[in-house]
C-alpha cells in the first residue's frame, strides 16, 4: 500500500505549535482520557490534546466511544467517518462550537452573481493554466471544458490503446452503464466525490452550496472534483482499462493509491480555502453562537440584553478558516490484522 498523504508522525504532535489540520486514525480504538482524545491500536498508543485538532478522519477498523465524540465535539473539531485513506465520506458532525465563518463567506459569494461568476471562472482557471478567462462567459467556459476533455480522451485512448467511443454513465449507478472504461471512470469519479466531500465538510463549508454547479446537495463537491478529474480519473480508468483491470474496486483501491502517492487532501484543503477566500480579502462573519442584529450584525450571545445597548457599535472580526486550519496532517495506522501482535494476557 501507497504511503499515506499525511506529512508527520503521531509522535510529532508535541512539536506542533497551531492546530494539527487533520488525524486519519485505522484500525485503532479511540478513546477519552482527561481532556485528550487517546489512540491505542498493537503498535502503539498516541495522546492527543483535543484542542489541537481541527478535523478527525475515522478510517476502517475503527472504535470510538462516546466519551472522545463528546471531546472532539465540545472542543469544536470535525468528525468524519470515511473509507480506507479517505477515499469516501460515510457520515459526520460537528461540534457545538464550531465556527461557521467559511460556510458564511460560501454563502456570500453563491448568492452574488458577480462573485459567483469570479469564483466559478478561478476554478476555470484552475483547468486552464496561462489563459485569461477572467471575462468569458459561462456558456464559454462549458464549451471551453467540452473542447478540453475531447481531446482528452483521445489522447488517453491513442496511449493506451483502449477505445472510446463517447462518455456513458448512468446517474446513481456509478458502475452500471458503458463499456469497461466508462464504468471505471464513473466509478473512480464516485470514489474521488468521497475524499471532496470529507475536505469540504471538515473544513465547514457546504456540500451543496456550489458555484459551477447547482440544485444538487452535492453540487460544491462536484466543482471541485471537476478540478482534479483530468489529472486523476479519466488517465486511471484508461489504465486500468488497459491492464484489464475492470472491477468497481480495482478503481477505488487504485485511486485511493494516486491520492495517497500525490498528497491529494493537501492540495484539495488549499485549493478550497484558496478560491472561497483568496489572500487580501477581507469578509466579516459572525462569532459562534452570536445573534444576528439587523443594523450592526451580530451581538454576543450568552448575554441578558434587557439592560444592554442594543446597538453597539463594534462587531467581530474573526479568521475564516475554521479552527486556523494549518497545514500540518497526522495519520494513526494500526497494524494489518495478519501483522498484529497478541494483547497482553492473550494467548498467540
Amino acid at each position: 500500500m501507497a504511503d499515506i498523504w499525511w506529512k508527520a508522525d503521531p509522535h510529532d504532535l508535541h512539536r506542533l505549535t497551531d492546530r494539527v489540520s487533520s488525524v486519519y486514525i485505522e484500525r485503532s480504538h479511540v478513546d477519552r482520557e482527561d481532556n485528550a482524545v487517546l489512540v491505542i491500536n498493537r503498535r502503539e498508543n498516541v495522546r492527543i490534546p483535543a484542542a489541537m485538532i481541527a478535523v478527525v478522519l475515522l478510517g476502517p477498523g475503527t472504535r470510538v466511544t462516546h466519551g472522545a465524540i463528546r471531546l472532539l465535539a465540545d472542543s469544536g473539531t470535525a468528525v468524519c467517518w470515511v473509507g480506507e485513506q479517505g477515499v469516501r465520506l460515510y457520515a459526520a458532525g460537528f461540534g457545538p462550537s464550531r465556527s461557521s465563518g467559511l460556510l458564511h463567506r460560501q454563502a456570500w459569494l453563491v448568492t452574488r452573481p458577480k462573485e459567483r461568476l469570479n469564483v466559478a471562472r478561478a476554478m476555470y482557471a484552475m483547468r486552464f493554466p496561462g489563459e485569461d478567462v477572467t471575462k468569458a462567459t459561462m456558456q464559454q467556459l462549458r464549451g471551453k471544458e467540452g473542447t478540453r476533455f475531447k481531446k482528452l480522451y483521445q489522447e488517453h485512448s491513442r496511449r493506451t490503446g483502449v477505445p472510446w467511443n463517447g462518455r456513458v454513465y448512468k446517474t446513481g449507478d456509478a458502475f452500471a452503464a458503458g463499456d469497461d472504461v466508462n464504468r471505471l471512470f464513473s466509478a473512480a469519479n464516485t470514489a474521488l466525490y468521497g475524499i471532496c466531500h470529507a475536505v469540504i465538510v471538515g473544513l465547514g463549508a457546504s456540500p451543496g452550496l456550489g458555484f459551477v454547479h447547482t440544485g444538487s446537495a452535492i453540487s460544491f463537491i462536484l466543482d471541485v472534483a471537476d478540478l482534479y478529474k483530468a489529472e486523476y480519473t479519466l488517465p486511471l480508468a484508461f489504465d486500468l482499462a488497459a491492464q484489464g483491470l475492470t472491477e468497481e474496486r480495482d478503481a477505488r483501491v487504485a485511486l485511493r493509491d494516486r491520492i495517497a502517492d500525490t498528497k491529494l487532501l493537501s492540495r484539495i484543503v488549499t485549493d478550497i480555502k484558496a478560491l472561497l477566500n483568496p489572500p487580501g480579502t477581507d469578509f466579516d462573519t459572525p462569532e459562534t453562537s452570536a445573534l444576528w442584529d439587523e443594523h450592526v450584525g451580530t451581538v454576543a450571545a450568552g448575554t441578558n440584553w434587557s439592560a444592554q445597548d442594543t446597538h453597539p457599535a463594534t462587531r467581530s472580526h474573526l479568521d475564516l478558516s475554521p479552527a486556523a486550519l494549518g497545514e500540518q496532517h497526522i495519520a494513526i495506522v494500526g497494524p494489518e490484522l495478519k501483522d498484529q501482535a497478541p494483547l497482553p494476557g492473550q494467548q498467540p
